[in-house]
């Protein structure tokens, strides 16, 4: 029987769409499944952990902040991150048009799990850089860069490595791979 809901670990770069791009590889280069989509979105930019389903109250349930099914990103950021910062992370940041509601932030040693990233980081030789894990209940566009941003450490890398229960390392899954879950891999503790 054909899964209704996958876990994809999308590669930098790569399109969350499965129709052709000019510019960027697509989803269709990686998952032959027909009637799939993403339940949400990684930007092009961004890597890591991606839910595509071909159930679309299960899609809907997945991407809405309603549910309040928590994201876990690893961001590789510019500067050496404070304690300040993620207190502000905490605590919710005022960008724009709305506040983000409180994450759960803390600084991390540098990932050794991690794939290298194709191409690398721009690094400044003057200008350390850090790890940030942060974790958070919405997904607005560009939600975690935006708030490194406002508290003075720009995103270089973004990575999502968890939705829910489900964690790209803990189930061994590689980049540019995918497999089927059950709606339940998302939910247990």
């Amino acid at each position: 029987m054909a899964p209704s809901l996958i876990a994809f670990n999308k590669p930098f770069g790569v399109i969350c769409q499965f129709s052709e791009h000019d510019q960027h590889p697509t989803l269709k280069q990686y998952i032959n499944l027909p009637e799939f989509y993403p339940a949400g979105r990684l930007d092009t930019d961004s890597e890591g952990l991606l839910l595509l389903t071909n159930n679309g109250s299960l899609q809907a349930k997945i991407a809405s902040p309603k549910f309040k099914l928590p994201k876990t990103y690893w961001a590789q950021v510019e500067g050496s991150l404070t304690a300040e910062a993620i207190n502000q992370l905490e605590k919710g940041i005022k960008l724009k048009e709305f506040t983000t509601l409180p994450a759960v932030a803390k600084i991390l040693e540098e990932p050794t799990e991690l794939w290298l990233r194709e191409p690398p980081i721009r690094e400044r030789k003057t200008i350390p850089t850090s790890w940030l894990s942060l974790t958070i209940t919405e997904g607005k566009n560009r939600q975690v860069r935006r708030m490194c941003a406002a508290v003075g450490f720009p995103c270089l890398r973004l990575v999502r490595v968890q939705i829910g229960a489900f964690n790209l390392f803990t189930n061994q899954l590689a980049l540019g791979q995918w497999m089927p879950l059950a709606e339940t891999d998302l939910y247990r503790k």
